[in-house]
């Protein structure tokens, strides 16, 4: 079924594109890419995060591609000011990273370089303390290595057999999605429990997998580069108390700000789609002292106030479709429904 509905996207940018729609409605003041991890393609059938990755290659060429289109390449401090005046002659890109991995300094940093653009990371402070949980990597270590596997559900042990890569990518979109709507602390005990029946160190591979303070601060030394913050343990917001959100969203801040020295005005909503955050984090972010706060919602940034400052969409843009041609419909914005007022949350800076 996800697959269908992959194609059925596709087909509809397609026809999108061949139909001359990108050139004839060009909407909004721009638009913020997300990217999740930068790296060359790996071998191996069973890769269920692959869609969160593209290659160095891809990332050049889309670049390259952005600056053909006349994008100016913005910052996220200059994104909040062209979403509150009178829409400019030429639209922006903004390009976020999110979580910090290590792909970025090893693979993405080298080319943002070269093309000399500006770009934001969201960091979420506990993974280069070396003390975050990339659980979504000991989950798929896990599901790879076995082919029987057991844990605790609730109240209850469930097992699963499975035989090959397909059985292998459902099994871990279902305890993905289970694991996703556990509060932080029952998500802890239950990855704890899984990786220590099939000898996963966890903590081994997060901190292998994520930037260390060292890495942050060569990234951070350049001026075209934007720190953020992506809370400290990178929690499922709409899974947690109001203050423990709000815990997390200002020591985040606090974290970073004392070790770069420097405001951190940006925020990223720990996985960021609406069922992640909740409207009362987009106002806990403006009392956190936040400028803006982004999230995986798919849309285009308006001009003149007309998208809040604390709940700006992003692009996705990963491995599932590597077309530049699909870059640039999505870029103009004819795939997303206009952007509408968002009430009484204001949009200032």
């Amino acid at each position: 079924m996800a697959s269908d509905d992959r194609w059925l996207e596709r087909l509809r940018l397609e026809l999108a594109w061949f139909t001359g729609q990108p050139a004839l409605r060009s909407r909004g003041a721009g638009a913020i890419l997300r990217f999740s991890r930068v790296r060359p393609r790996r071998r191996g059938g069973f890769q269920p995060l692959r869609h969160d990755e593209i290659t160095p290659q891809f990332l050049d060429r889309a670049i390259g591609a952005l600056k053909r289109w006349r994008y100016d390449f913005l910052g996220m401090d200059e994104v909040c000011r062209r979403a509150v005046t009178l829409r400019e002659k030429h639209r922006f890109v903004a390009l976020t990273f999110d979580g910090a991995p290590k792909d970025l300094i090893s693979f993405a940093y080298p080319v943002l370089a070269r093309h000399a653009v500006p770009f934001t990371v969201y960091v979420p402070t506990a993974f280069p303390d070396g003390v975050g949980e990339a659980w979504w990597l000991g989950l798929e270590q896990v599901i790879a290595r076995e082919s029987r596997i057991s844990l605790m559900m609730g109240e209850k042990e469930q097992r699963f057999t499975v035989a090959g890569n397909a059985e292998k990518r459902a099994l871990f979109s279902h305890l993905e999605g289970w694991l996703r709507s556990l509060p932080p602390a029952e998500l802890s005990v239950a990855m704890a429990d899984l990786c220590t029946r099939y000898r996963i160190d966890l903590a081994a591979l997060s901190r292998e997998a994520s930037m260390d303070w060292e890495d942050l601060a060569k990234l951070a030394a350049d001026p075209l580069v934007t720190i953020g913050s992506a809370t400290v343990n990178y929690p499922v917001l709409a899974n947690m108390k109001d203050a423990a959100a709000l815990r997390e969203m200002t020591m985040g801040k606090a974290v970073a700000e004392a070790a770069f020295h420097r405001d951190v005005r940006h925020l990223a909503f720990p996985f960021g789609d609406r069922t992640s955050f909740r409207r009362s984090h987009v106002v806990m972010a403006e009392h956190a002292g936040f400028a803006s706060a982004v999230s995986t919602i798919p849309g285009i940034v308006d001009a003149e106030g007309r998208t809040n400052l604390r709940a700006l969409p992003r692009i996705s843009w990963d491995g599932r479709v590597r077309s530049l041609r699909m870059l640039r419909v999505l870029m103009s914005g004819v795939a997303f429904a206009p952007v509408k007022p968002t009430g009484s949350v204001t949009n200032s800076t």
